[in-house]
């Protein structure tokens, strides 16, 4: 059976598309969520659906034998940061090599970085007058937003669109692309 651990720090919208997605798969379950914001959304979603869930504070994600060990323990295959908001350390891409991903909500390299996430990619676009936007699912590196990209689909953006709109354009991507890529990944 392979693992999969999700990080996230918000609602846990595409934890919850995520966790939908495996439930029931014979090969595949989410064993455990993560999020560093004890008031997150994710936290619920995770206890509803009984997975493990771990709030770690900055030390302790940085501290390789705190969550390492819990990674270790569960025997996690992937990491799956869905609106984590934390760099992941260097021992995790170190004993995670290509098996950490992320999805940024913009087609990167545009609208990437640190700061670049949730509503302000989605204004940015508007403000940049971009046609299309879309997501991006890659690998994880030691920068935000810079890892070598797996995945990307757009949508186009229609006059009249507001960020709002935008938002709701990329979420559904999200939602149906980002189980399925984690899916052929594991495979």
């Amino acid at each position: 059976m392979k693992q999969i651990a999700i990080f996230a720090s918000g609602t846990g919208s595409n934890a919850e598309a995520i966790i939908e997605y495996f439930k029931g798969n014979s090969s595949i379950q989410v064993a455990l969520v993560v999020t560093n914001n004890p008031e997150a959304g994710v936290i619920k979603i995770a206890h509803r659906n009984k997975i493990i869930s771990a709030i770690v504070s900055k030390s302790a994600l940085n501290d390789p034998e705190i969550l390492g060990r819990v990674l270790a323990t569960l025997n996690i295959d992937i990491i799956v940061l869905a609106g984590f908001l934390q760099l992941i350390p260097g021992y995790l891409l170190q004993r995670y090599p290509n098996k950490i991903i992320n999805l940024h909500p913009a087609l990167l390299p545009k609208h990437g970085g640190k700061g670049m996430y949730g509503m302000k990619v989605h204004e940015a676009v508007l403000a940049n007058g971009d046609v299309e936007t879309g997501i991006t699912i890659h690998y994880v590196n030691e920068r935000y937003d810079e890892g070598e990209v797996i995945l990307q689909k757009t949508t186009d953006i229609t006059l009249g669109d507001t960020s709002e709109t935008i938002a709701q354009k990329v979420q559904k991507l999200e939602h149906e692309w980002f189980p399925k890529t984690i899916e052929k990944l594991l495979l």
